[in-house]
């Protein structure tokens, strides 16, 4: 499954979930995906995009970094299922 997933930085551990990363990498168990992510300008707010097996996968994924980030976890689909689904038609 595929999941944006919005990070809002708390304030004042932006510096140290950096360093965090630095020293130890994302973290992730071998059936998490990282795809890509993007921050806001103010660097206070990341869309992440995973891909992973489900929901609790990530959700215990993330309880690693609660000191640092709120976080909401949102399933995607891509563009061309959202059609094929609205028009029901398959691809």
């Amino acid at each position: 499954m595929t999941f944006m997933i919005i990070e809002h930085f708390h304030a004042g551990r932006v510096k140290a979930l950096y360093e965090r990363l630095d020293r130890e990498g994302r973290l992730l168990p071998p059936d998490i995906i990282y795809v890509n992510s993007w921050l806001d300008e103010s660097v206070s707010t990341c869309y992440q995009v995973m891909e992973a097996p489900s929901l609790e996968r990530l959700l215990a994924w993330t309880e690693q970094w609660e000191a640092y980030a709120d976080f909401e976890i949102i399933p995607v689909i891509d563009s061309k299922t959202a059609k094929s689904r609205v028009l029901g038609k398959s691809s």
